[in-house]
């Protein structure tokens, strides 16, 4: 009997197989849609649907997606439990992370189409999580491009498609007149300050008490001993805030925040008392994706006064202290450190004041729309023959609303590149996909930028197709005359075109930045 059943066992695994590359390949051939071809420019797009019909059409593509996301996640834990290689297993498990990510957000994205306003806040969402979609199935496809596992990455590539003709037929109505935002204090998005309580925690001082609904504290005086069993507890989809106090201490530990857990907010008792480490890192086998030491993917989070570091050390290559994938996150008052990747601003709309990040190659990386304001980007000494990277922004599509906006920050050098800064290059970018989009505005530029202010990935890729800009920098960094002449590359004359990566614009902050020294029209 038990090999009886050992058989029928191994048989019923052949079937399932069987009919799950089945259905790939049914999904693949008879729910692509056949009524738009994408292209880069989508002006075709435009010209043959009015907008109740291109709406219609987005609807299709993502109602068409959904079957085949959750036949990626049905397969991929599959393969998961079939292969022996453990990076495959890693860069699966990855995958089915973030196709899960992906359903919620087409699901979201189907409610708000039906309140669909080329000027509304409903349009503004549905573009950003169309772009972050996109970008959850690129980080897919990414870690098992290079796996034996073709079926997924068949039905990865379809899902792209579909998600980059939907940005395509978006395009067409998303230029039409937008909302010039009127500011409310001057300070943070309105999305940051949804109610009372959050305006208050925001605008304390670092030590200040605050009421929190759980309290953590290493000495056992609070109600758990670690964040993970802090941010475990807290509710699923909470409408409201829901505050987790991690009193000062050093706590080893990688926190991730799941999707699940909405609207939280973890707040420390400054950048230099309350610390959560990691030292997960590409060279020892995780991913990039979950090397962070704080991985969050619940939107409407807010992190504040805590350092959050990985000390894997820059031997080690890509380790990640803080990932974000959540929609409307505020970064307030915190230290981000590591070396190689240390924040990777993963996806959708984020905003960061008043910290400081630290690291060397690509530090600042990742395909959302994110705003720094008033930030200290600090650049390390790297190791020998390594240049330091401040930014590898990740847009992939031209009809994404993703870029970094570096704006009222201070780019200068950590103590130790300082004392042999003339060893070692920094430059502010280099364009980690073909659409690579980033702006440094307003902020000081000290000495260790190189003149040339950008650098290339490899060869000419990306120089004529990615959207560079600085605008009124300042200090002996910011002096453009010397600059790279690439095509993509902008000297930002224009306060209009500038306008656009400001919190108001590029993540509908509801805000307008404060007086910086130069006159500004109404926006700004």
């Amino acid at each position: 009997m038990p090999s009886c059943n050992l058989h029928t066992n191994f048989i019923s695994k052949i079937f399932i197989f069987v009919i799950s590359l089945a259905t790939i390949i049914f999904l693949t051939l008879f729910l692509a849609p056949h009524s738009v071809t994408y292209t880069s420019n989508h002006e075709h797009v435009c010209d043959r649907a009015d907008e109740s019909n291109s709406i219609s059409l987005v609807k299709t593509f993502l109602v068409k997606s959904l079957p085949q996301m959750k036949m990626a996640v049905e397969s991929a834990g599959y393969m998961i439990r079939r292969t022996y290689d453990y990076k495959e297993k890693a860069a699966l498990d990855d995958c089915l992370e973030l196709m899960d990510l992906s359903i919620d957000k087409v699901k979201d994205t189907l409610m708000d189409l039906a309140n669909w306003s080329s000027v509304s806040d409903s349009a503004n969402n549905v573009h950003t999580w169309l772009s972050g979609i996109l970008t959850n199935h690129i980080t897919c496809f990414e870690g098992i491009e290079h796996t034996s596992q073709d079926s997924i990455k068949n039905l990865i590539q379809d899902l792209i498609s579909k998600t980059r003709k939907s940005l395509a037929v978006l395009a067409c109505l998303a230029n039409s007149d937008k909302r010039f935002l009127q500011p409310l204090n001057g300070r943070f998005p309105q999305w940051a300050l949804a109610n009372i309580k959050d305006r208050k925690i925001l605008e304390s001082w670092a030590g200040h008490k605050v009421k929190a609904d759980v309290v953590v504290a290493q000495d056992g005086s609070g109600d758990y001993r670690t964040v993970r069993e802090a941010v475990g507890s807290a509710p699923d989809r909470s409408k409201s805030r829901y505050v987790i106090h991690v009193k000062k201490g050093i706590y080893k530990e990688n926190v991730e925040v799941g999707k699940k857990k909405k609207n939280l907010m973890i707040v420390g008792d400054g950048m230099n008392k309350t610390i959560i480490t990691g030292s997960r890192n590409a060279a020892d086998g995780s991913t990039t994706f979950k090397s962070a030491a704080l991985a969050v993917a619940g939107d409407g989070f807010i992190l504040q006064d805590i350092c959050i570091q990985n000390t894997a050390g820059p031997e080690k290559h890509q380790a990640v202290a803080l990932r974000v994938s959540a929609d409307r996150s505020v970064v307030n008052r915190c230290q981000i450190d590591a070396y190689q990747d240390s924040l990777y601003t993963h996806s959708y709309r984020q905003f960061y004041r008043d910290c400081s990040i630290l690291g060397t190659v690509d530090f600042i990386f990742g395909d959302a729309a994110v705003v720094f304001q008033k930030c200290k980007i600090i650049a390390k000494k790297p190791l020998p023959n390594q240049k330091n990277m401040i930014t590898a922004q990740g847009r992939s599509d031209p009809n994404q609303n993703t870029g970094t906006s570096i704006q009222d920050c201070k780019i200068i050098p950590s103590p130790d590149l300082e004392l042999v800064g003339n060893l070692y290059s920094t430059f502010l970018g280099r364009p980690w996909r073909e659409y690579s989009r980033t702006v440094v505005m307003e902020s000081y530029i000290d000495k260790h930028v190189d003149p040339a202010g950008w650098a290339k990935w490899n060869g000419d890729f990306a120089v004529r197709s990615l959207y560079y800009g600085e605008y009124a920098n300042r200090g002996p960094g910011s002096d453009t005359s010397g600059r790279v002449k690439w095509e993509g590359f902008h000297v930002i004359t224009v306060p209009n075109e500038a306008l656009k990566f400001t919190v108001g614009e590029l993540i509908q902050g509801d805000v307008w930045l404060g007086s910086t020294g130069v006159s500004f029209n109404q926006g700004l």
